[in-house]
């Protein structure tokens, strides 16, 4: 099974890593991080940077497809050539993925028209503006196509995703291996539950 994970200038990392450390324990996974050109790729801060080892020209077909969100793909969908690259390797799937912003990209693609999907809770105007349905939920399946939210909710999705391919039991061993039992100290994890002043606080820092 070949998972692709497309890297952009500005991409979220916990998007890409928080899925990955999942799925990557997949029997039989091949796991290609795909950039522009190989090489390193910086996040959306600037500090961290993880290497695609291939060129999107190179990478024309997936089993799973993993789009990451974060600033640079809020730019990304005016990039026909990472656009026209997703739609493409869509084709080829038996899944296509998001997280966060990443269904931007999505929507950007054409993919989304029509269906139900999430995202971060900032972007659900624009997800809205290419068609689709947004969800507060945490990851929807529509067909073969699963979006996730805000960062975090990737791991979810993972794990959605890890059950429909090698079954529950699996799953919740992934689940295991990583200790994914989320237990917050503050209640504050969605926009409706967060409060006003925390709303406020973000507001002022963007």
């Amino acid at each position: 099974m070949r998972i692709v994970i497309p890297l952009f200038p500005g991409f979220t990392a916990l998007d890409v890593v928080g899925p990955y450390e999942v799925l990557r324990m997949l029997p039989g996974v091949e796991v290609v991080f795909a950039a522009t050109a190989p090489g390193p790729v910086r996040d959306g801060a600037g500090f961290a940077a993880l290497t695609a080892g291939a060129a999107f020209a190179d990478v024309e077909s997936a089993d799973v497809l993993l789009v990451p969100g974060g600033p640079g793909a809020r730019r990304g969908v005016a990039d026909e050539d990472l656009v026209g690259w997703i739609r493409r390797v869509h084709a080829s799937t038996t899944w296509t993925t998001s997280v966060c912003t990443g269904a931007l990209l999505l929507g950007a693609a054409g993919l989304l028209a029509g269906l139900t999907a999430t995202t971060h809770w900032g972007a659900a105007e624009l997800l809205e503006s290419y068609g689709a349905v947004y969800t507060e939920r945490r990851v929807v399946t529509e067909g073969k196509i699963v979006t996730a939210a805000g960062v975090s909710a990737g791991i979810d999705m993972a794990l959605t995703l890890a059950a429909a391919i090698a079954g529950p039991t699996a799953a919740q061993a992934f689940q295991l291996a990583v200790e994914y039992d989320p237990r917050p100290p503050f209640d504050a994890g969605s926009y409706a539950k967060a409060p006003q002043e925390a709303k406020d606080y973000l507001a002022a820092r963007r």
